[in-house]
């Protein structure tokens, strides 16, 4: 394990102490993607100090930030080593082994969110228990550990199935949609073969996507944004609208409402978002259902960094630090976030030029790069945009987010 990334270690070690000297409580970030980047330029607005564990030197937070630690999260002693004298420990992600965490607690560091809460957003099938347990509205479902099993299961939802791998998966990965039994049987049993645990829910009819994020600190305030309509496309999500158009009032309160529930049931700490399907009942009325859980900042709340008095990154080290939480208040009446996502071929027009036009075209864009490099498919950005019309902001943001892809006008 290193500290160095480009520099001496000493560098890091007269970086560590001078924000000790000036009382900045130190916020650690396991995780080095863009999630923690944006965390950190948070954290720093705060006059906090900030610490990432990256795999890699160049990797998305290890670019902005002034104390890494090169290492591995699946090893306990890097793990232990980039934890030392934090205030808090939090993530950018759900895969650090929790018996890690829980040996961290037990040595007296402070981990937001904790292990109890974070099992919940780690493994699908626990979540899934745990909400029916609570009353909160999910899919049929069923563990899967053999190929009678989900046979007998697509009986029952009468083949609308939707086979899950418990663990891991994101952006549409981990996920698949059986069409016939004999076909369900012989991926299960292909799955099963490379020890991957899986689970099994009935195939929604689904209207929409959504997604209600929360804040949670340990001692227990909460404070809600408002739902967004999440956008996807060959599972990555690709838009996020807020606050969620042609809402009712009560769809909207029962999503915000589930997610105070569930962060207070769950005991989450920093930021949840409770991403969901909106689909109808029996009378053709709307109603949600849980989807998954994300327990740290989350693309669909990448519209709060413009769009909102406080954003969900500075919410999230305000919540785990059990600081005061702030104002969820839209600053719009509309804010559409546009993922920039990796082209098939990347253009030849740089993208600080791309940028420039984008900017000339629409003053009011908000750009948000990750220092990524390019690849077909992936997050490289976003770009936020506030008005008041939603089919305009829409558009706007659409638009920008798509010229920045592709060098390209789209209209």
């Amino acid at each position: 394990m290193s500290e160095n990334n480009g520099k001496n270690t000493a560098d890091w070690s007269l970086a560590r102490e001078t924000a000790h000297a000036l009382g900045a409580p130190l916020v650690t970030i396991i995780g080095d993607g863009q999630l923690a980047r944006m965390t950190q330029q948070a954290a720093i607005e705060l006059g906090l100090s900030c610490r990432v564990l990256a795999g890699a030197p160049d990797s998305s937070a290890a670019q902005v930030t002034a104390d890494v630690v090169l290492g591995d999260y699946a090893l306990e002693e890097h793990v232990r080593e980039v934890s030392r004298d934090s205030d808090a420990v939090t993530f950018d992600h759900e895969h650090v082994p929790n018996r890690f965490l829980d040996a961290l607690i037990d040595e007296g560091v402070n981990v937001q969110p904790q292990p109890s809460a974070l099992i919940h957003a780690q493994d699908k099938l626990v979540m899934r228990k745990k909400l029916r347990e609570l009353g909160a509205p999910v899919p049929a479902f069923a563990a899967i550990e053999s190929a009678e099993d989900i046979a007998g299961f697509f009986e029952a939802v009468g083949g609308q199935v939707c086979l899950k791998a418990r663990r891991g998966g994101y952006d549409g990965k981990g996920v698949w949609f059986p069409a016939t039994v004999d076909e369900a049987r012989e991926l299960v049993e292909k799955l099963l073969d490379k020890e991957i645990p899986l689970m099994a829910e009935k195939k929604v009819t689904l209207v929409r996507e959504l997604s209600a994020m929360v804040a949670r600190t340990p001692s227990g305030e909460v404070q809600a944004w408002p739902a967004v309509e999440s956008l996807q496309e060959d599972g990555i999500c690709v838009e996020a609208v807020a606050p969620a158009p042609n809402s009712t009032p009560e769809i909207l309160a029962a999503a915000e409402q589930l997610s105070r529930d569930v962060a207070t049931e769950l005991g989450v700490t920093g930021v949840l978002a409770v991403e969901l399907f909106e689909t109808t009942d029996e009378n053709g009325q709307p109603e949600i259902m849980v989807n998954e859980l994300a327990m740290r900042p989350h693309n669909t709340g990448h519209w709060t960094q413009d769009g909102c008095t406080t954003s969900q990154f500075e919410q999230h080290v305000r919540a785990v630090l059990d600081r005061p939480l702030g104002s969820t208040e839209p600053t719009a009446p509309v804010v559409v976030m546009a993922n920039v996502l990796g082209a098939a071929e990347d253009p030849a027009m740089p993208m600080h030029e791309r940028m420039d036009a984008v900017w000339r075209r629409f003053p009011n864009a908000k750009i948000h790069m990750y220092g990524k490099d390019w690849r077909p498919r992936r997050k490289i950005g976003h770009v936020n945009m506030l008005g008041e019309d939603p089919a305009r902001t829409r558009e706007q943001a659409r638009l920008a987010a798509k010229f920045l892809e592709t060098a390209e006008w789209e209209d």
